[in-house]
């Protein structure tokens, strides 16, 4: 009798440590799972050097192509775009509510002046507005290939810099006065003023920034600092390379021709300075074959370059 209860309680322990061994193992599925979940984060380093986490975001179907051009051409897709705007929408806002610049204005100005954070002179120096040094400017500087050879540019150690450094440019220039008579929520008004102003040399400036502002919303942004009800305006297609066919052939024509009738038809991201090294000009030569004036050219503007 005494070995049949000894034989009970030896028993009754090994299926009880059989039980807490199960225990343990589902735990340990349970942690597995939560450290799935947590790697499903991204993180985005800022130009800080801070590094925020957001949520990771599925392939978009339907992701929509931007081509961005000033100081350099690159090629984005819509999220890369969101991102950008996500990160800095903040910055923005705060120096409308500073300096009285539209938040819709600088986010679109730096979406195009930058390539969404990806063009050379924002990867490379943190410059992403495309300001070029000036005869005022004491900091660091880089030199990039625009209007003209290896031209001078702002070098900023981090972004933050250059988003004050962009509001500081237009509220202490006097040719940008005129601009802060309009109303803060005008981004059309605006972009219109900026290339009359003399900002940028490309005649459809104001059209890429109005559809930038429009086909991401940029202009709640504006509402939010005003305190103003939103109604989001009619969404733009992007000014991009819809007819991108065309514009190939065209450039192919236009290789084929030049040599024959001593014209150069101008395609998107022509410079009078790309222009001119093709054709083994300088861009003195050329603007003086020309008549031309200043450097503003425009696409499907015909040059002569014999």
């Amino acid at each position: 009798m005494l070995k049949k209860i000894l034989a009970f309680v030896l028993l009754s322990f090994i299926v009880s440590c059989g039980t807490t061994k199960s225990r343990v193992k589902t735990k340990g599925r349970t942690a597995s799972a939560k450290t799935s979940k947590h790697q499903r984060t991204s993180k985005i380093k800022t130009n800080k050097g801070q590094t925020a986490t957001a949520a990771a975001r599925p392939a978009a179907n339907n992701r929509q192509e931007e081509v961005l051009e000033s100081t350099s051409r690159t090629v984005v897709y819509s999220d890369i775009v969101n991102q950008y705007i996500d990160q800095y929408k903040d910055v923005a806002k705060d120096n409308m509510r500073r300096h009285g610049i539209p938040a819709s204005i600088t986010l679109a100005q730096g979406i195009l002046e930058s390539g969404a954070g990806r063009g050379t002179l924002c990867v490379e120096a943190n410059n992403h507005f495309g300001i070029k040094c000036h005869s005022d400017w004491a900091g660091d500087k880089i030199y990039h290939d625009d209007d003209a050879e290896q031209e001078c540019f702002r070098k900023y150690r981090h972004a933050s810099e250059s988003f004050d450094d962009h509001s500081i440019f237009l509220t202490t220039r006097g040719r940008y006065a005129s601009l802060f008579k309009l109303d803060k929520d005008d981004y059309k008004a605006w972009a219109k003023g900026l290339r009359a102003a003399g900002y940028a040399t490309d005649p459809k400036y104001p059209e890429k920034l109005i559809g930038l502002i429009e086909r991401y919303e940029l202009d709640k942004y504006d509402s939010e600092v005003l305190n103003k009800r939103y109604t989001p305006a009619p969404k733009t297609e992007p000014a991009v390379a819809s007819n991108q066919n065309s514009v190939l052939q065209a450039t192919k024509n236009n290789s084929d021709t030049v040599a024959a009738n001593g014209s150069y038809t101008v395609m998107k991201g022509d410079t009078l300075y790309s222009i001119s090294k093709k054709h083994n000009l300088t861009v003195e030569q050329l603007m003086k074959l020309n008549g031309l004036s200043g450097n503003t050219i425009s696409i499907g503007q015909v040059l002569k370059v014999k």
